[in-house]
């Protein structure tokens, strides 16, 4: 086990750091600096970018029908009626961990009813609020929210996080203090860590009921449970039609990407809400308390800890979180870039990962490769794709006229074209997907709404350029320059 202050400061970490934001600048830029010299090179190096993004469009529109099929089926299953057969289920105890920053008693509210519906025996259920004390309020916050729910679970409690020196603000710090504190719970309860089970989850995080029943049932079933985190599709669908309609859509798109994602298997990495069992973050210390995106990380942690054992096991039931609103328009807009810019953040788990690579003997050597490939290709094509997609296929033609009356010249912006709208066509049934999706967690789509949802579909280039790629690309810029991102919380009102 390495310390994350260590790692940071090796020479692998600071030289990978400052050499993916360099490569993104260099894709995008590409067409400018290469077509003057070598123009049918930059040609085929963009044909090369839409095929491939042609192939993770098709790649994720299957793997999206499959998670559906898979969530139709697991929707029908009564989990807890299964789990009622079950006698190792009896030894199972479960601790929430409610990771909470700056939200409101009102906010969190309604995530700890939902909570108190499972389908589930409640006496197993131990809830532990994870609350910031630097926050004003937040102490009589938790001791209101516990007087309310204490007599829902086997027990409830509260941590009050203190920001330490090398501690960075934000979810993993403060879940890394309050899962030290369920560890000596835990201990004085006399619950075996391998048989405790972690749910981390956010402070509007909506848990399906048969959310603990359903995972219970796959973690007594998988034979390697120790090295395993559990992981269900987060959808961003909370107040959806009160979402201006940019936000909507990006809610709709990472939403419907996640469905996709599910069934990826050997690539699935969770996201925001999950779970695993106590001995596994004992084993990997917790998480590290100076990073801010902290899910793809907590994973990375127990791979390279633990060995290539360590995997996502895919829950197909829906977790529904809020779409970010605040009370006007600028600030609903400009909260949402934020929040894209620190998920992009993320992009630091790619140095990590370089140089934890040469220091892991234990695990197999493609394993390995093929995770830094996953992360390395999602922060890659982050930044890149509206840059790439939309502008570069007709750089090389003005920048070198003498190559625009080439056959390769004139054939680069219309097999462009060809791919990209190929591409586009998967757009119905993405809408088809988000339909689906909503419905299954009760957003319906009424007949006023419905024009919206394919005119807003011309608006994709501006709005992915707005909330996905600029932010992305300031996250690395910021890595290249060395300016570190602070975390904000992202405020939501609706």
């Amino acid at each position: 086990m390495q310390n994350h202050a260590d790692i940071k400061a090796s020479f692998i970490y600071r030289f990978s750091e400052k050499a993916l934001p360099i490569i993104v600048w260099l894709t995008i830029t590409m067409p400018l600096w290469l077509s003057p010299f070598r123009p049918a090179v930059a040609s085929y190096l963009i044909l090369a970018y839409f095929i491939y993004f042609l192939y993770k469009a098709v790649k994720m529109a299957y793997y999206g029908t499959i998670s559906l099929r898979l969530m139709n089926k697991a929707s029908r299953t009564h989990w807890d009626k299964l789990l009622a057969e079950e006698k190792d289920a009896d030894d199972i105890q479960h601790y929430i961990l409610l990771v909470i920053a700056t939200e409101s008693e009102e906010k969190v509210t309604p995530t700890l009813e939902w909570h108190t519906k499972q389908k589930y025996d409640l006496n197993k259920v131990h809830v532990v609020l994870a609350l910031e004390k630097g926050i004003e309020g937040n102490v009589e916050k938790g001791k209101r929210l516990i007087k309310k729910y204490r007599k829902h679970f086997g027990s409830m409690q509260a941590t009050y996080h203190v920001l330490k020196e090398g501690e960075v603000v934000g979810k993993a710090s403060n879940a890394a203090f309050a899962a030290k504190f369920i560890t000596k719970d835990a201990k004085k309860r006399g619950f075996d860590p391998k048989k405790t089970v972690v749910t981390v989850s956010d402070a509007d995080s909506l848990l399906p009921e048969q959310y603990l029943s359903y995972l219970t049932y796959k973690f007594i079933y998988d034979k390697h449970r120790t090295y395993r985190f559990f992981a269900a599709p987060v959808l961003l669908y909370n107040h959806f039609w009160k979402l201006p309609f940019p936000v909507r859509m990006q809610m709709m798109l990472s939403s419907v990407s996640r469905l996709g994602f599910l069934s990826l298997k050997e690539d699935l990495i969770q996201i925001s809400t999950y779970s695993t069992n106590l001995w596994l973050l004992e084993k990997v210390n917790y998480w590290d308390v100076d990073i801010i995106p902290e899910d793809w990380h907590i994973w990375m942690q127990a791979f390279f800890d633990l060995g290539d054992r360590v995997k996502t096991i895919p829950l197909y039931l829906p977790i529904v979180r809020d779409g970010v609103l605040r009370p006007t328009l600028w600030k609903t807009l400009h909260m949402r870039y934020e929040q894209e810019k620190r998920w992009a953040w993320g992009a630091t788990d790619v140095p990590y990962i370089l140089t934890r690579f040469f220091n892991s003997p234990h695990i197999p050597f493609t394993a390995k490769l093929r995770r830094l490939l996953f992360v390395t290709e999602n922060h890659f094509m982050w930044p890149t794709a509206f840059f790439v997609l939309t502008i570069s296929a007709s750089i090389p033609g003005l920048v070198n006229p003498a190559f625009e009356r080439t056959v390769l010249g004139l054939l680069l912006p219309k097999l462009a074209s060809f791919i990209l709208t190929a591409a586009s066509g998967l757009i119905l049934l993405t809408v088809y997907f988000d339909l689906k999706l909503r419905k299954r967690v009760n957003i319906e789509t009424g007949w006023k709404h419905v024009p919206m949802l394919f005119i807003q579909w011309y608006f994709l280039p501006i709005v992915s350029f707005m909330f996905s790629s600029l932010p992305a690309l300031e996250a690395h810029t910021r890595m290249l320059i060395g300016k570190k991102l602070e975390y904000k919380t992202t405020k939501k009102d609706g």
